[in-house]
C-alpha cells in the first residue's frame, strides 16, 4: 500500500507567549500544498519487525529516530503489526518549514490503520500524531486549519487558494528551529489571523506577519532577498514558511521566476 505525504505552508506565524514548559504558544494557519513524498509499506520476508529503505533526498541520522519509525512503534505498542518493508521516497526538503517529517509520520499512522484495519478514529490518530510532533496532527485531516497552542490545537477553516498561481523557493540553506526561537520576543498580535484570512489575499501583505522573519533574515539575508524578488515579480503575498528556509508567493497570473542555487516548485494548483 502506498500513499503520498504532502507538505504544508504557514500563512502567518505569531509567537504569542512562552510557556512554563519551555515551549511557545503560537498562532498560525497551516495550509496543505501539493509537494509530496511517497511512502509505501509491503509485507516483508525478513525476520525483523521492519526494514527501512529510503531514496530521494538523503535522510541523515539514526533510522530509529525517523518519525516514520516512531509512528510505527507508537502503533505497535497497541496493535500486532506483521513484519513490513517500508519504502520512503523523500522529495520534501528538510529545514524548510514545510513539515515534511511530520507529514510522513502522520501518513504512516493512517497507512497502518488502513492497511491492517486497525479501526482507529480520526481523533485517536490525531492524538497519536500529537505525541510525535507539534504539527503532526494537522496532517491527519490535512485540511486548512488555524493552529494554536504549540501548533497542536487545530480549528478547521474555509480557505481555498486554488485560483492563485503558487511559487515555492527553497534556497540551499537549513534553518534551525531552535535557533530561530532563540531571539524571539513573544507578543500577542494586534489582529488575529482568523480575521486576516477573511480579507483578500492582496491585503495580506500589510497585515499578515511571520515573527521568525526578522531574526532569520538577519542571519540569512539570501532568504530575505528571495521574498523581495517574489514581490518584485508581482506576488500579491509572499512569506517565509514556518521558521524557514523556504519562501512562497501567491500570484494572480503565471509568472516566470528563476532563482540560482534554489529548488523552485511552482504549480497553479496547491
Amino acid at each position: 500500500m502506498i500513499c503520498f505525504p504532502n507538505a504544508k505552508i504557514n500563512l502567518g506565524l505569531n509567537i504569542i507567549s512562552k510557556r512554563p514548559d519551555g515551549y511557545h504558544n503560537l498562532e498560525t494557519v497551516f495550509y496543505p500544498i501539493g509537494l509530496k513524498d511517497a511512502l509505501e509499506i509491503v509485507p516483508s520476508d525478513g525476520e525483523e519487525n521492519y526494514r527501512f529503505f529510503q531514496t530521494g533526498i538523503e535522510v541523515r541520522g539514526n533510522t530509529d529516530d525517523n518519525l516514520v519509525i516512531k509512528a510505527l512503534r507508537l502503533i505497535s505498542e497497541e496493535k500486532e503489526i506483521p513484519n513490513i518493508d517500508i519504502h520512503l521516497l523523500k522529495k520534501i526538503p528538510f529545514g524548510a518549514g514545510l513539515g515534511g517529517g511530520s507529514s510522513d509520520a502522520a501518513f504512516m499512522l493512517k497507512l497502518l490503520d488502513y492497511t491492517f484495519s486497525l479501526n482507529y478514529t480520526t481523533t485517536q490518530l490525531e492524538q497519536k500524531a500529537a505525541k510525535i510532533g507539534a504539527d503532526c496532527a494537522f496532517f491527519i485531516r490535512n485540511k486548512p486549519a488555524i493552529a494554536t497552542g504549540i501548533g497542536n490545537i487545530l480549528e478547521e477553516i474555509e480557505l481555498d487558494l486554488d485560483n492563485y498561481f503558487f511559487v515555492l523557493v527553497k534556497p540551499d540553506v537549513t534553518v534551525s528551529t531552535k535557533d530561530a526561537y532563540a531571539t524571539i520576543s513573544p507578543a500577542a498580535p494586534k489582529i488575529s489571523l482568523k480575521e486576516i484570512i477573511k480579507k483578500p489575499v492582496s491585503e495580506w501583505k500589510e497585515l499578515m506577519k511571520n515573527d521568525f522573519e526578522p531574526s532569520v533574515f538577519k542571519k540569512y539575508p539570501e532568504i530575505c532577498k528571495i521574498k523581495e524578488q517574489l514581490y518584485a515579480k508581482g506576488a500579491l503575498y509572499a512569506s517565509m514558511s514556518g521558521s524557514g528556509s523556504s519562501v512562497y508567493g501567491f500570484f494572480e497570473k503565471e509568472t516566470d521566476v528563476r532563482f540560482d542555487n534554489c529548488l523552485v516548485w511552482k504549480n497553479k494548483k496547491l
